[in-house]
Order: C-alpha cells, then structure tokens, then sequence
C-alpha cells in the first residue's frame, strides 16, 4: 500500500480536495484565528457575514472556499504560511506543502513575512522555527513520514508470517507428519452486540439479583460483522475501547489473529498500524514499561528512525489499533483506583496494569482504537466506565458448523457423512457450536469414520473428547504398526505424566506460558510432535526474544491439570476435594484463585466418569478400585455443592459437571438437593448448557419448573427442549421472544410429554404468534396452563383460539394479560367463553385478562368430598364472569343481559368499577330472575345513588335466590350474593324458615320458603329521616337474619324507630348499628331490651372512639298472633334460651350510672355474663357493682379489664366472696384486670383467689387475711408477682398458724431472700399443716405452699437455685433435724457442697418410714461412682433407691428407717481406721449391709471403672431385693458391656431392666437373652435408643416366649426391619399381660407393620401403644383399625409421623371410637386430610377418658375446625389440646375460643405455627377470660401484630407469644 501523496507535481485542486476533511478539522478548533488571517490574504472581501455562522466547521469550511477561488497564488501563500505558523499532523503538512507548488521556500517567506508579522499567534499555536534550509524542512518530515511507512511495511509483513498465509502453508506442508493441533480453518463466528451496562452484572454473579423482567425490545443483542466494529472509528480525537467477551472455545484468540491478518491484507484501511498483545505473554513481565517500550519493544522493533515512527504513531493516533486478547488470563491486580490521580507522561515507566488502563482511558495515545477480549468475568470498573463497544462471541450456529465441517473434510469423501452424523446428533452438534470443540470433535470424528465406516461411536462428553483427541494424535503420529491404544499410551506415559505435571504447576503458578527450562526435554518433544504446545518468541525487552511455550489452549492446559490429579500417586483424596475447587471459586473473594479453572472442574467431573476409569487405571499403572477411590472423592464433593444456595450460572456450571460424570444417579441426587427448581435470570444460555441442564432433569423422576427471565438464548436452545420429558412448569420472560421464537418453540413442545404449565410473557407475541402456539399446545396432552403475559396479542383471533383450547382436555388456565385488548374483544372474548363447554371462567380487571377451564382434573364439591354414602354426582358445569374496570356504560347493559343469559350456569359474576349508573344496574338487576347466578353478582363502584340502591333492595324480594346484599355509598359497594336452589333444598331443619299454623290459615302456607338474608348498608350516611323510607323496602324482606346499618347518622332516635320494627324481622340473628351517634340513653335502653326481648344473645357496646353496638339472638320461631317477639305459648320450641351476654366497654359512667345499669340487669333473668372493661369504674362504682351481685342470679362471669384498681378496690373484689356466696374465684391482674367467676353455691367447693402483679405488701397482709378468714381460707391463694418480701412472709406465716386451713398459696416473685426461706423451712418444720414448700430464688422466683387441715403422711421440701452461703447451709441442717417428719427433700443447684450434702445426709433424720433424698450440683458429674457410693452410704437409714443421672447431675437416694438405727459414730469409726485395701473391703462390705434393702438401682451417663463395674456385678446386681435396674447412656472401661451383660443373670428379682442408650447392637444380644431366662419375673424391658437389628430382634424375641408376667416392651429408635418385626410379633400373640409397647422409630415397611397389627389384635391387655416415626403408610393404619375394635384397654396410642394418608387416616378415625378407655392420642405429623379430621370430631364425644390429643402439622384448616371444636367441648376430661404448625386463621382460632369455656379440664392449648392473626387472638383471649382452669395457650410464630401481642399478654399472662 503506497502512501495517498508522492507526486510533486500533483494537481494543485486534487491535492486541496485530498486535505480538505482534515484541514476543516484541524481549524475548526480555531475559526477565529482563521478570520483573522483570511482579512489579511482576501483584503477585498467583505467577510462580516459569516459571524452569523455558528457552527465551526462550517464557518471554517466557508473561509477555505474563498481561499480557494482567490486563486493559485492565493491559496500557496496562505498552505505555506499555515505550515509555518501551526504545528500541523505530518501527513497533513505535507500534503499542504505538495499543494503550495515548487519555488524557493526562502522567497516564499519572505513573501508572506508582512502578513506573519501582522498575524497574531493563537494560544496553544506552536510558531515554527525557520529552518536553515528550506530544503532540510521538507527532507526531515518527509524522512519521517518514509520510516512510519517503512515500519508500517515491517508490520504488515510480521503479520503475515505470524497469523497469515505464510504461517498457514507451513502448517499445510506439515500435516504429513504432524496434526494440527488448534490451528484450525477459520470461519466466521456469531457476534452479537449487547449494551455496556450488561457487562456491569457480567462474571460469577451476573445478573440474578435483578428482576426477571423482561428488557425493552431496544435493549435486544444484535448481530455484528467483524467489519462493523471499527465501522464508528473517526478522527476525533477520542479513544474508543471495544470489548469481545466469549466462552472458553468461542474463537477469541483465533478472531484476533483473524483480525490482524486482514489488517495485514488492507481489509482494515483506517487503521495504518495494528498490534496484538497476549496478556499471558504481559504476564512474564516484571519489570515497568514507557509505552514505546510496549509498541516497539514486546511487539516489533522499527529498523530505523523508532523516534519519528513514534511521534508519527502519536499524531496518527487514530489510526492505530491496539488488541489485547485474554484479559482474563492476567494475573496481576488490575486495581486502577489510584492511577487516575497521577499524570502520564510518554516517558513514564508503568507496569502493564497502568499502561492498559492509559490507553483506555486515553491518557496514552488518545484517539486509538483498543481491541480487547476476555471470558465471560466481572471486569474492572475503569474499563465498564470506558467501553464504547460491547459484543459477545457465541461461537458456531448450525449454518457455521456445518461450513466449518465442511472445511474441515475437504479432503476427504466423508464430508457428507460427517454432517448428516452431527445433524442426527442434537447433543453432538449442541458441542460443535463451541469452535474448539468442534475441531475436537471433527478430529474424533475423522478418525473414527476412516477406522469404522459403518459403525460410528463418539464420546459422549468434552474430556472423553480431549481423551479421545490424545489418543488420536498419538496413533496418527505414530501409526498403526506402534500397536493398539494400550501400547500406544503405555509408550507415551512417562511424557504424558510429565505434561500433566507441567499443566497443573502452571494453573497453579499462575503460569501460561513456560520457557525451555521449564520443560523436561522428553515432555517437549513429545508435546510439540503431536500439537499440544505450541512454541513463539517471547519478548520481555528489547533483547533478543526467547523461545516459549504454551499449551495450544487454555482448556488443554486446564485437561492435562485434572488429568495430573486423577494419576498421580502423590495426590491423596483429601488433596484432590481440596483442588475440586468449585465452591471455592464461586464464594471465593479473590477471583484470581481460580481465574485460570474455568474448565478444571468439569474435567475433573468428567475423569470421575465410569467411561474413563480404564484409561486412568492405564495412565497411573493402578487397579481399579485405586482410580474408583479418587472418582467417588470428587462424585461426592459434587453432591455437596447442590446442598448450596445456588444462583442461575451456578446451577449450570454444576450441570456440566454433572453431565460429564455421565452417572444419572448423581444427577438424581443433585436434582433432588435443587428442589427441582431452575431459575435463571438475565444471563446467555449456550445449547451446551441446555444439554447438561436436561441430563440432570432427564435424570430424576420427579418433574421440573424451568424459568428463564432475561436470558439470550437463540433458537437452537429450544431444539435441545424436545428431548426434555420431565419438565412440568416452562417460563420465558423476555421481550427478545416474538413470534419466531414462539413458532421454534412450538415445534419442540410435541416431546414434553410432562409439561403442565407454559409461559412467555413480556415477550413480541402477537396474535399469529399466539395462534401458531396453541395450535402447537394440543400435542401436550397434560398442559394445564398458558402464559401469555405482557406481549402485543392486540386482536387475537377469539373464535378459532377458544376452539382450540375446548380441545385441550385437561387445560385449567389461560392468561392473556396486558395485551391492550379492546373492549369489544373483551366482550367478545365473554362470549366466546360462555359458549366453550369446558371455559369456567373468564377473570378481566383492566389489561388482566385471564380464562379458566375446568380441566378433566375438576375438583369435586365440597359438600361431596367427605361424604362416602352419597352415590357421587359428576359436578355441573359453573363459569365465573368477571369485567371489571372496562368502561362498560348503560349502553352496554343489554349486550351484558344477552350475554349472562346465554349461560345458564353462571356462579359468579362481577361487574364493578364500570360506569353502568342507576339505569345499567335497574335494567340488569330487572332482569335477575331470567338469570342463573348461583354465587354473586357485583356492581360496586358503578355510580350508584341512594335511589338505585333502593331499586337494588326492591330485587331482595323479586329475586328468591338472593341470600345476601351489601351496599356502601361511601365505598361504592354493592354486592349481591345468591344460594342454588339446591343448597336451600338441602338446609337442615335448624336453617330452614319455619312457619306457624297460623301462618298457613291466613295463606302462607304455600308459600315457597326462602333462603335467610343478610343486608349490610354500612357508610351509606343514613339518618332516621331515612329510615321509613328504608323500612317500606324492608319490612317485604321478613328472611333477614343479619342487618348492619354501621357507620351512618342513626342517633338515639333512629334506634328506638329501629327497635319498634324489629319485632318483625323474625329470622333476624344479627343486628349492628356501630358508629351511629348514640348517646348513654340509647345504652340503658338497650340494656333495658335484654329483658323485653328475651332471645337477645349478646349485646356488645362500646361508646369509645369505635362506637359499636353490636346484638346476636337466640333462634327462635314465629309466634301465633303476637307482634311482640315473646309469646306465651310457642309452638314446638326447637332452642332454650341458654343465657345473656352484656358488654359494656369504653364507656365513662359514673357511680350513679352503675347503679342505674345495674338496676336494670338485675331485671334480666337469663343474664350469665357481664363485660365492663375499659370503663374507668371508680372504687365507689366497683363497690355499688358489688353490691348487686346476689341479685343477679345466674351471672357467671364477670369482667372488668383496663380499670386501674386501688389496693382498696383489689379487697373490695376479694371481699365479694363474702358479699356472694356463688363467688368461685376472684382474679385480679396487674391492678387493672378482674374477673370474678361465679357458679352454683356448693358446700364442698372452696372458692380462690388470685392476685397478681397488684403491688400488695406488708401493710395489706393483715386486711387481706381478715377478709379471707371471715369466709374461711380458700382452696387457692396465688399472691405471685407482688412486694411483700420478707417481712410480708412472716405476717403471712403467723396468720397461718392460727387457723387450721387446706389450701394452696402462690408466693412466687415476691423478693424473698435466703433468710426468708429459711423462716419459711423453720415454719415448715414446725407445722403439723405444711405438707409441701417449693422454692427458687433465681429468675423463676418459685415459692409455693401448701397447707392441709387433715392428717397427711406427705412432707415435702424442694429447693432450688436458692444461692445459699455457708452459714445458711449450716442453718438449714439445723432446722431439717428437727424435721423428723420429712418423706422428700429435694436440693438443686443451691450451692451445697460434698462436705455439706455429707452434713445434710447426716441431718436427715425421721421417723420410721421412707425418706427420698435428691441432690443436683454440678460436683454430681465430676465424682466417681465410688465417690457417690461412699457419699450413700454415709445416710442413715437403710438404702432403698440409689440413683445416679451425670447428665442432670442429680444423685438421688431412697432411705428407709427402721425402729432402731446404728449410731452414726460407730460407723464413721469403722470407716476410718483400717488400712487402704482392709477400708476397700470394708467398704464393700458396708455398701452390702447398707443396700441389703435395695429395690432400685438407676446410672445415666456415667463412665464405670474396672473396680466400679465389678461392685456392680458382684455386689449390688444380685441384692435379693433388687427390682429395678436401670443403666442407660454408660461406658463401662474397658470391658465393655458385655461384662455387665454377664452378671445380670444374677438378677433373679429384677422386674424392670432399662438398657437405653447402650449402644447395643445385635451381637449382644444373645448374652442378655440368658440374662432374661434367669429372670422369671420381669415386667418392663426397655432396650429403647440402641443399635439393634433384625437379627438381635429375633433372637430377644425368642427369649420374650417365655416371659409370661412381662408387661411393657420398649425397643424403640433401633435399627429393626421386617423380620425383626414379623419375629417379634409373632411371639406377641402368646403375651397376654402385655400392656406398654413401644416400637417407635425402627426401619420396617408397611409389610411388617401389617403383620405387626395383626398381632396386636390379640394382645387384649394392652394399654400403651407407641409406634411414632415408622413411615408404615395407609396399609398398616388400615389393618390397624381393624384391630382397634379388639384392643379395648388401650389407653395411649401414638402414630405421629407415620406416612399416614386421607385414606389411612379415615379408617383409623372411625375405628378409634371402639377404644372408649382413650386417654392420649397422637396422630401428629401425617398429611389426614380434611375428611379424617371430620371422621376423627364425630368420634370425640365417644372417649370420656380423653386427656390429650396431638395433631401437630395434620394440614388442618378452618373448615375442619368447626368440626374438631364441637367434639373437643364433649370430650370432658381433655387436659391437653395440641393443634400446632396447621393452617388454622382467625375462623378456626374463633371456633376453639368459644369451645372452651365449656372445657372444664383443659390446661393447655397449643396453636403455635398456624396463621392465627388479631381477630382470632383477640376472641382467645376474650374466652380465656371464662377459663380460670387452663394455664396457657401457645400462639407462637402467628401473624398477630407484635403490640396487640403484647398487650394480651399484659391482660393475661397465660396467652403466650413467645
């Protein structure tokens, strides 16, 4: 390529027009100065004009126009002066000075010299010097332009002999002798252009964090030429940086030496020089470079003149192209933060970091283009803030693979073969679309085709392929003749170990390039000769360049490293999980661990492969199971990444590694761990990555849910969907997806015989798109749903679309959202819907469009579910209509009447936010008797007036069918709600309208009875002016049961007009008038009507910032011919009236009112409950409150709560005990809650009393007890949370004294001290009536008494955390000796140490009779047993229970005294005084004269010494007393159990062994069966929580045979089966006094469950039945309620967690009720089903005994527990209810709150972990109230607000939240 000038002679006009672009830009930075001068070489030319002008270039552009018409002369004068005066570009000063002509530069000067010196020189213009020589001026710049042209030719030419032609023909001349490695025939690769702003999420977290949404269509990746990305390169002086991201094997490398090679070629004219850097080859550097340095230096040194070739590149800036390929192989620290700050300089030495940085950021060479390329990584921010160009090579597609194939196989005759091999291979051709692997490919492909024509097997993965490839170079290079590939690889080992050895130091040194040292000769030459290294200069200086080496690909490398870990001897499997580094990488925070691994990892997976182990085992010279050890290492640590939160690109780069594993179990596991969920979010997708993403899919058996959001991804992805059969959910969201994608998508769906659910939403559908896709949808015969959101469906293609979908049988769901459907599509669409038989609803709310079918899947209705004797009834068809927010007006109200009539099916339709009016909504509801709706109908927000919703009232009555209206003006509501004839058919007798005969004489008898109805005409601003208006309507509508008139402007007045009506309203149940401007009057009225009107239920009123006036009522029938609702002769009553509720809260009444309140409550008969919380109530209202207590007769409740209480006031409610003998309880908490609990007046029962948290002290402890003595001490006193201290104890205490009393007292956390619990201890000691004290000092605060006035044996005296000192402890003894009387002592954690526990034994002293002793301190787990021994022994008394529990550090013993005992001294003496050994066997001795009467014998967690174990054996077992022996959670050291084992058969008189926790295992068990025959008289055997299989169970089972008195069996949590059960249970029918079994937790099936059952129908006796956590399934719970009916004595019954179902379940509830002695029931963690829940609530009234019911995580909703409340209230002795981790909300909460009250017994309620929210925690409380019985219910982990939890718990503290 010549340069663009050389001529001398070149005409004066080309040569102008040749320099004009760059001229007009050079000056059109100074238009001024250009002025200027033109006024002085064009002095008669007006130039005023082009001030005008703003552009520059166009001024400038102007100015030179008229330069150029001056004339020749002219024009010279002025290119010489400009020459001179600016520093111009070379090239562009030459090209001037070629236009100004030959002639004397001197005279030319001189010629302009007068205009010079007139010219002012702009700023930033560099005047020339003038040269010495005219001549030497243009002899210099041309000699430079001469050397950048020269070095522009010594480029081109580098160029060609690295990457071009030449280098191509070398290679060509040698691939006789050797293959080609990685140099394969370039083809074109796919580029795509994205957005820079992409890059910012690039790398290994790319976008997952960002919304799926899909991006604008814009934002779509575009495909890009090559030529297209330096199509923008301009002379502007602005560097522009592009950057190429790819894959590993996408062709980066191979682009940029493309790239050069066409520069080289002059494909690239704009640029005049082209250099590439390699940045594993930077990477050697370690010294800093100047940027000339960098060009001429590392890439090619100009031969002469590098100085004037360099400033040519700097003026020419932007014309340089500057590559770097590899940005991700850099591996020094691209942090540019602090390289912004400093300047640089041409001169500046900088590290190749800051280098690159400069040129990006321009600061070097501004205005050059800068090439760089990288794999796919988060890159440095300075470069994300500089790129101008952002594109990504995806490689091959088809089209390329094909050409590149058919490049490849020119040569030979297979080429066709080959292609149609790879089309006929989805996954095959999948890999080819990665170029490296498409060479491999070929290579394998090529050689196989050559071996076997016929018969064509491929690898099946990448490193099988590189494996394969190996293989291939060593038999090409070495033929045939060297042998098989055995041999081969046998010859080749040593350098192939070597290479292994190479790569992986290199990965992990950081190193891709080596030099000749680095490589052992052998290795070398091998890798060179068969294409593995590939060999370059080297430069690092400008020295002479070394020769280094590189692995052809940094994928090679990374194969040969794994390779390295799998063979070589030196790597462990400890070493290898640690180089498995994938987990590493990806929470690694440091990338440049593991930034040269991209491929490592998958093949390391890929080596761990079945199909690789021969090959391993060949390499590394080893036996199988040495290769297998290593694969199973890395098998297992690819199972443990799945247990990991994953993101998208994780989940796929873990799929490769599992799709190279080729093992479908592991994929299984992984499938599993990945809850088979795959979402992927904003990142590419390869069809690779879709064949290892469906390997481990297809792999599992379980379906899948596939989401793409964001993602890019080309049809060819979609192909690889087809092979997909377990995919049930598929999503795209993305607008890049339009109808193509929607047509390639179509064709795949046929083989997705899975899928269930399809979405493309916020895609370009449009209708033909949609069209096409569900006609493609039929083939899926399980599709239920399709998602066709957010795309441009504008007129879809109603009446063919709606056909197709009436064909798809099983289809519940279509969306068609937010695809601006117009309104009369809609309507269309409606219908279209209703005419579809199988369409059920149509659901549109603005641009929501949705349809739902019925599918052949359709639920059954509920009322059939359950209800097995009902033959079943195919469900009638039912559509819902809904058209919301569409604009409809009153001229579509007769389109809408057609439509809804056209279907005679309707249940719901919904019409609000619209614009019908009153006359759309009268014509339609006109119509409403010729309409069939079965559910609802609503016109809210439809611009109604208070006229149309009277019209709507009239339709109550016109409309039989209509069940329910509610209307609000202010919130525009207006609903209609309808029952099915059918239902109304169906209501019990309880629900249906009953007439009197009197109705009949008068003609009512005909009539057709209706539904009852509920009106709501709530925030509709009613007053009582409009109230006749509203009764004309009304009082037609005598089936009202429910009337709300809240929030309207009723008053006082319109109250009594309302209750002068009401009387008519005969079915009326409900009845609220919140927030109506009522009065006080208005609330002694109502009270007043609880009287008048008898079957008012409750009254609820509140006068606070909520007004609420809330009335239920009694069912009731219509009287004869009375309008008052009371009659005196009723016909056939079907309801007693069973009491009246009053509430009053909110309310400030004063003394005087209370008294008119209560004056007029006592008029009430049937009044049982009073509520006046939250009143304010003073003492003297409290007082007058009291007084009429008695008057009320049946009031059994009364509360007042938020009422701040005086401690005089707390008395006067104390005092009611004395005012009313019906008082039961009294209960007053935190000075601000009482309730007073009344009943039937009963001699026998004592009422009590609990004050808590009132602050009561010392001064009114005598008051207080002078009220409690006048009525005679309570059963219970609970004084817990107040102040009396000390002090108040000892007043307390002296009271006590008095007066014999039986009563218990709660003193807890009243500031007791140690001195107080010691004058408690002394009372206790001294009181004939003190039978029990309880006492802790730490945060539990416990002090309890309790007191008898009738003899009891019982005294007892536990102790806890009570921090006693020394002194005290001393105390303490003193006082228990004079206890003599004590039966049970208990110390825990109180500081007592040996020496004083020996004190305290030795001051136990009592009368005849037995003594337990506890003691719990931490010393206990310290001691020996020995030490413990001989600390029991000191005790007086004879041993009856020595028991040793290290865990709980507790050492318990059990004493008897006889009527004479042996002085403590003698013993202490004999103790003493022998020698070591003669005190060992006389301690042996004592310990056998001091246990000769021991009956129990327990040890827990502790370690027996040789000489422990053998007193054990020797001493105590075989004590012919000794009838419980228990040793669980032990060691014996070191002979083990089986010594132990041995000495039990000295155990004649043992009735209970409990070996728990021993570790037992089958092999002991023969041991212990002669054991068990020495023991004739063994009732419980407890072998729980040991390791005992099906072999120990047979054997144990054998032994049983013959035990006839056992009676409990516990083998639970061992390892037992099948036979081990069936064994077992056959030997279980010879067992008749079996009473307690417990199998819970072993390993059988449901087989042996059944054969388990059976047996259990003949064990008559058994009472305890405990089978938790067997998972033995339907079957077993079957059969075992066939045997229930048999086991009558059963007691307990547990099968938590047993796998058992709806069906299993429903049989076991039925057959429970055989079982009337039930007094525990466990059924938790098993999925019933509604209907066992139903089953299981008939049942409950049957067990009279029932104390506890589990149903913990049963699935239970508020439908069952309705149900489940009724049974629980009949079951009267239930003590424990647990219902926690259901479904049960507010309903269900409120169903269970008003049950227990009727629960007499009930102690807890556990609710935790349900959805329990305000209104259902509020009700609880309000019935917790009612419940003095129960101490706590459990609401833990419910969505109650924290503050109303809070403040429910203030009020009660037995509510619990936490």
């Amino acid at each position: 390529m010549q340069p663009p000038f050389q001529n001398d002679d070149l005409d004066l006009e080309a040569a102008i027009a040749s320099a004009r672009p760059q001229l007009v830009e050079f000056l059109s930075h100074r238009p001024d100065w250009l002025l200027m001068t033109c006024q002085r070489f064009l002095p008669g030319v007006a130039l005023t004009g082009l001030d005008d002008i703003a552009d520059h270039k166009e001024k400038v552009s102007e100015l030179l126009d008229l330069l150029e018409q001056a004339g020749p002369a002219t024009w010279k004068q002025f290119a010489q002066y400009l020459c001179m005066m600016c520093d111009l570009p070379l090239d562009l000063e030459i090209l001037l000075m070629s236009s100004a002509g030959e002639g004397n530069l001197s005279q030319k000067q001189e010629a302009c010299t007068d205009v010079s010196a007139r010219s002012p020189v702009p700023k930033g213009f560099a005047r020339r010097r003038h040269l010495s020589s005219p001549v030497s001026d243009k002899d210099v710049k041309q000699q430079r332009l001469d050397s950048a042209e020269k070095y522009r030719h010594l480029l081109v030419s580098s160029i060609h002999q690295r990457y071009g032609s030449r280098r191509a023909a070398g290679a060509a001349a040698q691939e006789q002798t050797q293959p080609p490695a990685f140099n394969q025939a370039f083809v074109n690769l796919v580029i795509r252009q994205s957005k820079t702003s992409r890059l910012k999420q690039r790398g290994d977290k790319p976008r997952e964090d960002v919304a799926g949404a899909a991006e604008p269509e814009e934002c779509a990746d575009t495909a890009v030429k090559v030529s297209d990305l330096f199509r923008s390169v301009d002379p502007s002086g602005a560097t522009k940086v592009i950057f190429l991201f790819g894959k590993p094997g996408t062709g980066k490398t191979m682009l940029m030496h493309r790239i050069c090679q066409k520069w080289a070629e002059g494909v690239l004219p704009q640029f005049l020089f082209a250099f590439l850097f390699e940045f594993r080859q930077l990477n050697l550097l370690k010294r800093k470079l100047t940027l000339k340095e960098l060009l001429f230096d590392l890439f090619l040194q100009p031969e002469d003149g590098p100085d004037e070739v360099f400033q040519y590149l700097l003026e020419n800036a932007w014309r340089t192209l500057i590559i770097f390929d590899g940005l991700d192989e850099f591996a020094a620290n691209m942090d540019m933060s602090s390289s912004s700050k400093r300047g640089p300089t041409l001169t500046s030495h900088m590290s190749i970091s800051e280098l690159f940085a400069d040129l990006c950021h321009g600061k070097l060479l501004p205005g050059c283009t800068v090439l760089v390329t990288s794999r796919p990584k988060r890159l440095p921010d300075f470069l994300l803030n500089t790129v101008d160009l952002l594109a990504e090579i995806w490689g091959f597609d088809h089209e390329k693979v094909e050409e590149y194939v058919g490049h490849y196989f020119h040569q030979h005759s297979l080429k066709e073969q080959a292609i149609a091999h790879l089309k006929n291979n989805t996954k095959l051709l999948s890999m080819c679309l990665i170029p490296a692997l498409c060479y491999v490919v070929c290579i394998c492909l090529e050689y196989l085709l050559l071996k076997h024509q016929m018969s064509v097997e491929l690898p099946q993965t990448m490193t099988q392929f590189y494996i394969k490839m190996l293989l291939i170079f060593i038999n090409k290079q070495q033929g045939e003749h060297a042998g098989d590939e055995v041999t081969q690889l046998n010859c080749n080992r040593q350098a192939i170990l070597g290479l292994c050895d190479l790569a992986l130091k290199g990965l992990e040194d950081q190193k891709l390039v080596f030099y000749v040292g680095d490589i052992p000769e052998h290795v070398k030459e091998f890798a060179s000769l068969h294409g593995l290294l590939t060999v370059f200069e080297v430069k690092t200086s400008g020295t002479c360049p070394e020769a280094g080496y590189a692995f052809v690909h940094l994928s090679l490398q990374e194969f040969f490293a794994a390779l390295c870990l799998m063979v070589s001897k030196r790597v462990d499997k400890s070493y290898l999980k640690k180089k498995f580094s994938l987990k590493t990488k990806w929470t690694s925070k440091n990338e440049a661990k593991t930034e040269f691994m991209e491929s490592f990892h998958i093949f390391l997976s890929g080596l761990s492969s079945k199909e690789c182990r021969t090959f391993l085992m060949l390499l590394a010279e080893q036996d199988e199971a040495w290769v297998q050890d290593k694969q199973d290492a890395i098998l297992q640590s690819l199972k443990k990444l799945a247990a990991t939160h994953l993101t998208g690109p994780k989940v796929i780069e873990l799929c490769h590694c599992t799709f190279e594993t080729q093992d479908h179990k592991v994929a299984q596991h992984i499938g599993s761990l990945l809850n088979f969920k795959y979402e992927f979010k904003n990142f590419r997708l390869t069809p690779l990555d879709m064949s290892a993403l469906f390997f481990v899919i297809n792999s599992c058996q379980d379906l899948t849910h596939l989401d793409f959001a964001g993602c890019l991804m080309d049809v060819d992805c979609l192909e690889v969907l087809a092979g997909c059969k377990n995919v049930e959910h598929l999503s795209f969201r993305s607008r890049r997806c339009g109808d193509d994608f929607a047509a390639a998508l179509a064709k795949s769906l046929g083989g997705m015989e899975s899928l269930k659910k399809l979405e493309l939403t916020g895609g370009s559908i449009t209708a033909e798109g949609m069209t096409n896709l569900v006609q493609a949808s039929l083939q899926c015969l399980q599709l239920e749903e399709i998602n066709l959101q957010d795309n441009r469906i504008r007129y879809p293609e109603v009446k063919k679309v709606m056909d197709l979908f009436s064909r798809m049988e099983k289809l519940k769901k279509i969306d068609l959202s937010d695809n601006n459907l117009s309104l009369n599509a809609v309507l269309l669409l409606a219908k279209e819907v209703i005419a579809c038989q199988n369409a059920a609803e149509l659901r549109v709310r603005k641009d929501t469009v949705r349809i739902y079918f019925s599918g052949s899947s359709g639920k059954v209705p509920r009322s059939l579910r359950w209800e097995e004797n009902k033959e079943h009834v195919t469900p009638t068809r039912s559509v819902k209509l809904c058209l919301q927010d569409r604009s409809l007006s009153s001229h579509h109200a007769e389109e809408i009447v057609a439509i809804l009539q056209s279907c005679p099916c309707l249940s719901e339709v919904d019409l609000s936010g619209n614009k019908l009016g009153d006359k759309g909504c009268s014509c339609l509801l006109e119509s409403l008797p010729w309409i069939s709706i079965s559910e609802q109908l609503d016109l809210s927000q439809n611009r109604l007036s208070v006229n149309g919703i009277c019209s709507l009232l009239k339709s109550v009555n016109t409309c039989q069918k209509m069940m329910e209206v509610q209307v609000s003006l202010c919130c525009e509501t207006a609903v209609l709600r309808f029952t099915e004839d059918k239902e109304f058919a169906s209501l019990s007798p309880r629900e249906k309208p009953v007439f009197s005969t009197d109705d009949q004489q008068y003609g009512e008898g005909n009539q057709t009875p209706t539904a009852p109805q509920k009106i709501r005409l709530t925030d509709s601003r009613f007053q009582a002016s409009d109230l006749e208006k509203l009764y004309t309507v009304l009082k037609e509508c005598s089936s009202i049961s429910e009337l709300d008139l809240s929030n309207n402007y009723l008053g006082d007045e319109g109250l009594l007009q309302l209750f002068q009506f009401l009387p008519n309203l005969k079915m009326l149940s409900s009845l609220k008038l919140n927030d109506n401007w009522i009065s006080l009057n208005s609330v002694f009225f109502l009270a007043h009507s609880l009287s008048t009107l008898e079957h008012i239920k409750t009254m609820n009123l509140s006068l606070g910032h909520t007004q609420v006036v809330h009335l239920t009522f009694w069912e009731r029938i219509r009287a004869r011919s009375t309008s008052r609702w009371r009659s005196s002769s009723p016909a056939h009553p079907k309801h007693v009236a069973e009491g009246q509720c009053f509430r009053l809260r909110d309310c400030r009444v004063g003394p005087e009112d209370v008294t008119r309140l209560c004056q007029i409550l006592a008029q009430c008969p049937q009044l049982t409950e009073i509520d006046l919380s939250g009143n304010s109530l003073s003492d003297q209202s409290i007082e007058r409150l009291l007084s009429f207590l008695p008057y009320l007769c049946h009031l059994t409740l009364l509360s007042i709560r938020n009422n701040t209480f005086s401690p005089r006031c707390t008395l006067l409610l104390i005092n009611s005990i004395n005012l009313c003998e019906r008082v039961r309880a009294v209960e007053v908490r935190s000075s601000e809650n009482a309730f007073l609990h009344l009943g039937a007046s009963v001699r026998s029962q004592k009422p009590s009393c609990r004050l808590t948290d009132c602050a009561i002290g010392q001064g009114q402890i005598d008051e207080l007890c002078r009220v409690l003595e006048q009525h005679g001490w309570l059963a219970e006193v609970d004084l817990s949370r107040n102040q009396l201290g000390d002090e108040g104890l000892r007043c307390l205490l002296d009271h006590l004294r008095q007066v014999p009393v039986t009563c218990s007292l709660n003193l807890s956390h009243n500031r007791i001290s140690q001195d107080g619990v010691l004058h408690l201890i002394n009372a206790f000691a001294t009181s004939g009536n003190t039978t029990e004290v309880q006492v802790s000092l730490c945060s539990k605060a416990t002090l309890i008494i309790k007191l008898t006035s009738r003899d009891d044996p019982r005294k007892i005296l536990r102790l806890t955390e009570c921090n006693f000192q020394p002194e005290h402890l001393e105390k303490l003894c003193s006082l228990l000796e004079k206890c003599t009387g004590l039966t049970e002592y208990t110390s825990s954690n109180n500081n007592v140490t040996v020496q004083a526990a020996e004190r305290l034994l030795h001051s136990l002293r009592k009368n005849p009779g037995p003594l337990k002793i506890s003691i719990e301190e931490p010393w206990v787990c310290k001691e020996s047993v020995t030490d413990l021994l001989e600390l029991a022994v000191r005790a007086c008394g004879n041993i009856t229970e020595i028991t040793i529990c290290k865990d709980k550090t507790l050492f318990q013993l059990g004493v008897r005294f006889p009527h004479c005992l042996e002085k403590v001294e003698s013993v202490v003496s004999r103790l003493h005084l022998h020698k070591p050994e003669i005190k060992h066997a006389s301690f042996c001795q004592r310990v056998r004269e001091k246990c000769a009467q021991l009956q129990e014998l327990r040890w827990s967690h502790v370690e027996l010494r040789n000489d422990e174990a053998e007193m054990l054996v020797r001493i105590l077992l075989p004590l012919p007393k000794l009838k419980k022996f228990g040793l669980t959670s032990s060691s014996i050291m070191p002979t083990g159990i089986d010594y132990l084992i041995t000495g039990l058969q000295n155990c004649q008189a043992i009735e209970e062994l409990n070996l728990g926790s021993m570790k037992l295992s089958s092999a002991a068990i023969p041991k212990l069966v002669l054991g068990l025959r020495e023991m004739p008289s063994l009732k419980r055997l407890i072998l729980n929580h040991n390791s005992i299989g099906d072999d120990g169970c047979s054997r144990l089972a054998e032994a049983l045979r013959n035990m006839h008195y056992l009676e409990e069996i516990n083998l639970s949590h061992n390892e037992i089966g099948d036979p081990g059960l069936i064994n077992l249970a056959a030997v279980l029918l010879e067992m008749q006094n079996l009473k307690r079994i417990n199998l819970s937790g072993n390993s059988p099936s449901p087989a042996g469950g059944e054969k388990l059952v059976e047996a259990l129908a003949y064990c008559k006796r058994v009472e305890e039945l405990l089978l938790s956590r067997n998972v033995f399934g339907d079957r077993t719970a079957v059969k075992l309620a066939l045997c229930l009916p048999h086991m009558t004595n059963l007691k307990i019954l547990h099968l938590q967690n047993n796998n058992i179902g709806p069906a299993g379940g429903m049989e076991l509830a039925r057959a429970l009720v055989a079982c009337g002695l039930l007094e525990e029931i466990s059924l938790a963690e098993n999925d019933l089903g509604e209907g066992s829940i139903y089953a299981l609530s008939e049942g409950l009234p049957c067990f009279g005994h029932l104390r506890r019911i589990d149903l913990k995580l049963c699935g239970i909703t508020d439908d069952a527990s309705k149900a489940l409340s009724h049974g629980f209230r009949q079951c009267p002795s239930m003590e424990e209810i647990i219902l926690s981790w259901n479904a049960l909300g507010d309903g269900g909460a409120q169903e269970l709150a008003s049950a227990l009250p009727g629960m007499e017994k009930l102690k807890m309620l556990d609710l935790e972990k349900n959805r329990i929210g305000a209104c259902g925690a509020t009700k609880l409380a309000e019935e917790l109230a009612k419940c003095p019985e129960i101490q706590f219910i459990r609401l833990w982990d419910n969505p109650v607000p924290k503050g109303l939890a809070e403040n429910l718990t203030s009020q009660d503290p037995r509510l619990c939240f936490s």
